[in-house]
């Protein structure tokens, strides 16, 4: 994010006991401003309690599981967000490219992993991070995810834009965004950064 055009601080929502190494992180970026919050128990609380510290009109969400995010990708979407003033996010996504099947509910007569069908992949992109918001829309939106006790199951922000009845354009995201949930994807990771610490 440091190398990004369109990063000017940071708000890093952090688990209470990693804040300190996550200022240690910020402090060696002196070019950013920023500060360090305390996370919450669900990714919505810990974005709300990062946005309230946000003084801009726009912000860019990402998530540490996402480690390899190019400075690119940050500044293509703050310039669409910026360039087209209908949208009220715009998200790093990735085009499915396999053929997708939904499972029946498992029961007697279907085990579980029962294809129930085929479903169609021309239209389906998977969401990452980062994902640009326009902050008054997204604060109205978690407002109304809040008031409908629909806030802490929120998967992404973009969903609650989506739900509130927002505009959220889609922003192709290369390969190398991808998110490190467990060993083989840290292995991934480790492979495409070639043990010098960059993409």
């Amino acid at each position: 994010m440091a190398a990004s055009a369109a990063v000017t601080g940071v708000v890093i929502a952090a688990p209470a006991g990693d804040r300190d190494r996550a200022r240690e992180l910020l402090a060696g970026h002196p070019s950013l401003s920023g500060e360090v919050v305390e996370g919450g128990e669900t990714r919505a609380e810990s974005v709300s309690r990062a946005l309230a510290g946000v003084g801009t009109d726009l912000v860019l969400v990402h998530d540490a599981a996402r480690p390899l995010a190019p400075p690119e990708l940050f500044d293509a979407i703050a310039a669409r967000l910026v360039a087209d003033d209908r949208a009220d996010a715009v998200v790093a996504a990735a085009p499915v490219t396999d053929t997708v099947k939904r499972s029946v509910e498992p029961h007697d007569d279907a085990p579980d992993g029962t294809v129930a069908a085929t479903v169609p992949r021309g239209q389906l992109w998977l969401a990452q991070t980062p994902q640009g918001f326009r902050v008054e829309s997204l604060r109205a939106a978690q407002g109304r995810a809040a008031a409908v006790g629909a806030l802490a199951t929120a998967t992404d922000e973009a969903g609650l834009i989506e739900a509130a009845g927002g505009i959220v354009l889609l922003e192709r995201s290369p390969a190398s965004n991808l998110k490190i949930t467990d060993a083989d994807d840290l292995r991934m990771a480790e492979a495409l950064l070639g043990g010098g610490g960059r993409v």
